[in-house]
């Protein structure tokens, strides 16, 4: 083997292990800006106070609204795992958050229930109506964002090793029908 075509392969299977990764949630350029002791909780309760850090933040998209000059994503906020990916218990969130991308971005990029990790800049809060209350969303212009894949949906089995399905919450069996 010509050293040309052994350099193009190692540079095919490092290209290959690396997007096999996961994704730099925070970019090298922000990673000493970032205040990663700041959790959604304690930024929900002052807000005023964390104004013009960068912070982390993720959950799942709600809405995508355009607007002129930026777009506005209400997300969901969802507690991050050690890849710093939104885990899926939607239970445990701590509420929701506005972020801001001073730019278009095509809502079909970020349909409803999508995952998404970002570095953002408090700017603020935003009260607006939410069903019959007033809700008060801390507000981040997005300076890194990251789309997660969808989790795929598992078939539900049963524990004695076949499919079953939930009426009214009490799991079915299906049996597999005899051959004749």
């Amino acid at each position: 083997m010509n050293l040309a075509l052994r350099t193009a392969a190692c540079a095919v299977a490092v290209f290959l292990a690396s997007a096999c990764g996961h994704p730099n949630v925070v970019p090298p350029s922000l990673t000493s800006q970032v205040d990663r002791h700041v959790d959604f909780a304690t930024l929900k309760r002052d807000v005023a106070s964390y104004k013009g850090r960068l912070v982390l933040l993720g959950g799942e998209v709600l809405m995508v609204k355009q607007f002129k000059d930026q777009t506005q994503i209400t997300v969901l906020q969802l507690p991050l795992d050690t890849a710093s990916d939104p885990i899926s218990d939607r239970t445990t969130s701590q509420g929701r958050f506005m972020a801001v991308q001073e730019e278009f971005l095509d809502p079909a990029v970020l349909p409803p229930r999508s995952r998404v990790t970002l570095v953002g800049e408090v700017t603020g809060s935003k009260t607006l109506p939410l069903d019959e209350v007033e809700y008060e969303y801390p507000v981040l212009i997005i300076r890194h964002l990251t789309v997660w894949p969808p989790v795929p949906v598992s078939q539900s089995w049963s524990p004695f090793g076949y499919p079953w399905r939930t009426m009214i919450s009490w799991p079915i069996p299906i049996p597999t029908l005899p051959s004749h």
